[in-house]
């Protein structure tokens, strides 16, 4: 081949090398957002080459076919918290999939609420309230610590232990619920939960955690096991086998609340003691949201001779739907109180 030629086809590679730069994508999408707004996802390539199509999805799940190179979709329908937005490019015989990460916020912050104590009643100082239930009435607690762990039956009026069932000293007990005439409670870091007799608290059998992490809070909505783990995810168990099924996360209009503790199913709302903090949340069983705050702080003021204020905290809320009563003490307290909320004014 002659000096020339190789100048040609040496000429004609850069020419040719110079038209075909690399592929660079990004995909544009906000770090949060709430559910009220339009969220708007868009894939670029950087050198302005074309593309043959591109593919976005939530979670997995494809969105609808758009003929550009960005969409924007309706999310208030969206459960809240963490989600994966993805674009995956179509491109010269090749694909790439593209994924960051988007938060998803409460439309609207949350209500402000204060409370009313109705009556007063004696509670065991020495009960480490871990669970609260009402049935037929009397209360049912699950207390913790290891050693300590136990589930009681509770005259409300006398705060008399009137039948309890301790705990092998490995276990830390949790959370407890009554559902298919079955008592649940739950174990902290062993990742099982019990199924007792309702009467005797005998172990009829046990069942194993999935992905949630802990055992924390326990409730149900009459068909589900609602279930906290101290993250900010409510786990939603199937009634019949205790499998997983799903979960929400607690979210405001601005953040996250993690360490979600007891909980308590009313009318349709999931109630939440959060650990060390001595208050009341009300968030919506479908998306996540915290629609209300109690402040309890001076529920617990009343509480003296507590050593340890840290971790002392309100945590036990029972509800008697029949006479629409609402139950609430703490760790190591010596009352149980029956309040009443309201929105702030």
């Amino acid at each position: 081949m002659s000096i020339r030629s190789l100048i040609t086809v040496g000429m004609t590679a850069m020419l040719f090398a110079s038209c075909t730069k690399e592929y660079q994508f990004k995909l544009t999408s906000p770090k949060k957002i709430q559910t009220d707004k339009k969220l708007t996802l868009s894939l670029k390539e950087q050198n302005n080459q074309e593309v043959d199509s591109v593919q976005f999805s939530i979670d997995g799940k494809k969105l609808p076919a758009t003929k550009g190179a960005d969409i924007t979709v309706d999310i208030n329908d969206y459960r809240l918290g963490k989600h994966a937005v993805s674009a995956t490019v179509y491109y010269q015989d090749k694909t790439k999939k593209l994924v960051n990460t988007v938060y998803f916020l409460a439309k609207n912050p949350f209500i402000v609420m204060d409370f009313e104590i109705v009556n007063t009643y004696p509670h065991d100082p020495t009960a480490y309230t871990q669970g609260l239930e009402y049935r037929d009435g009397f209360l049912y607690e699950g207390t913790g610590q290891y050693g300590e762990s136990s589930v009681r039956k509770v005259e409300i009026e006398t705060g008399k232990v009137l039948e309890k069932y301790d705990l092998p000293k490995e276990y830390f007990g949790e959370g407890i619920t009554f559902l298919n005439d079955k008592l649940f409670q739950l174990t902290w870091k062993k990742g099982i939960g019990f199924i007792r007799n309702p009467e005797t608290f005998e172990e009829e059998r046990t069942f194993k955690y999935g992905k949630s992490r802990e055992g924390w809070g326990l409730t149900n909505d009459g068909k589900r096991l609602i279930k906290s783990d101290g993250t900010e995810k409510i786990w939603f168990l199937n009634g019949e086998n205790q499998k997983e099924e799903g979960y929400i996360e607690a979210y405001t209009n601005t953040r996250k609340v993690e360490k979600i503790n007891e909980l308590e199913y009313i009318n349709g709302k999931i109630y939440a003691n959060v650990w060390q903090q001595n208050s009341i949340l009300i968030i919506d069983e479908k998306t996540g949201a915290i629609e209300a705050v109690a402040n309890m702080t001076k529920l617990a003021e009343q509480m003296t001779g507590i050593k340890d204020k840290q971790d002392d905290v309100l945590n036990g809320i029972a509800y008697d739907k029949e006479n629409d009563r609402l139950f609430v003490t703490g760790k190591r307290w010596n009352k149980l109180f029956e309040i009443k909320l309201k929105r702030r004014k």
